[in-house]
Parts: structure tokens; sequence; C-alpha cells
């Protein structure tokens, strides 16, 4: 029996799979094989299994003023890696809500 090798996926609404919405209310999220987890999911085949953990809003470190300090990723990764261990590679898709007006980092 092969190994099935654990890839998690941490990062914002682009991990997420979240698709243009009209309001804060009408959340919508791609199709599973639309999302680039699905995939890399379908690219790498059957002895891989993908995990995802997108959260739309998440920074990298940055605490939120608005959506809240949930969003901070730096905050959640240790947590996130220790539910899902074992763990055979992570990759980490951040930085889009870093460029947000109201962090003035740009």
């Amino acid at each position: 029996m092969t190994k099935l090798r654990r890839i998690l996926c941490y990062g914002d609404s682009n991990t997420h799979g979240s698709a243009p919405a009209k309001s804060w209310f009408d959340s919508q999220r791609f199709d599973e094989t639309a999302r680039w987890t699905g995939v890399l999911a379908e690219a790498l085949g059957k002895g891989f299994r993908i995990i995802e953990e997108g959260l739309p809003g998440r920074t990298t470190t940055l605490d939120d003023p608005i959506e809240g300090a949930s969003r901070n990723g730096l905050t959640y990764l240790k947590p996130c890696i220790d539910t899902h261990r074992p763990l055979d590679a992570i990759v980490v898709m951040l930085g889009t809500n870093d460029l947000k007006t109201r962090f003035s980092l740009t």
C-alpha cells in the first residue's frame, strides 16, 4: 500500500475558492474542480491528499481592524499545521489582503 502524501494549502479567498459576490452576505464558492486546489489534486493524482485551509480576508501577519484578528494568517498557522499533521508539504498563498488600503503598507 502506497503512503498517501498530504499537502496543506493555507491561504486566503483564492485558496478558499471564493467567487465574486454582489454583497458580503452573498458568498459563493467555485466548484471543487474549478478551484486551484482542485486542479492541483487532479494533476497530482490519487497518491495525494490536498487539504484546503482558505479563509477570505486572511493576511500574512496583520490583525484586520474591520474583519478582526481571526484573519491574521500567522496566528492560526501553527494550530492549523498541528490539526492536520502529519503533512508532507505546505503551500502558503497569502499576501493579497495585505495590500488593502487600511493597512497603509503600500
